[in-house]
């Protein structure tokens, strides 16, 4: 009796699994794109546009390539509006960066945890010089 039960409330687990998943790979198909930021800062202080201006920011599902001084490509991970990054090829390779996202509209923020220790708590870099933001604008 006990596993017809299980049997029988499998499928309503898997519909409620299958009703969540678009949400996910909706915000992850959002994230997808080249990005270029319009603000950055870190410890609390506004980086000029100067140090930003020709960067630029490719994802593709759970790979990123970072356009900077240098190249840097790795891969993401996501969940509830977390992220983990992990740098595999140029001046970040083998660190692992924690960080949190938003999207809105055709601006995404992220805020890295540099130490990657824990994600941050919340979107400001005020006396936390660990932690930089930034806000990107997708091309």
């Amino acid at each position: 009796m006990k596993n017809i039960r299980y049997i029988l409330s499998l499928p309503m687990a898997i519909f409620c699994i299958g009703c969540t998943a678009p949400n996910h790979a909706e915000s992850l198909k959002q994230l997808n794109g080249i990005w270029s930021p319009v603000r950055q800062e870190i410890g609390g202080k506004e980086l000029p546009e100067s140090y930003f201006r020709t960067q630029k920011l490719t994802i593709q599902n759970s790979t990123y390539l970072l356009t900077a001084e240098s190249v840097d490509t790795g891969t993401l991970s996501y969940k509830n509006g977390q992220m983990d990054i992990y740098g595999k090829e140029g001046v970040n390779k083998n660190k692992h960066f924690t960080a949190l996202y938003k999207i809105e509209g055709n601006q995404l923020t992220i805020i890295y945890n540099l130490k990657g220790d824990s994600y941050p708590t919340a979107f400001e870099t005020k006396s936390k010089p660990t932690l930089f933001l930034s806000v990107y604008k997708k091309e």
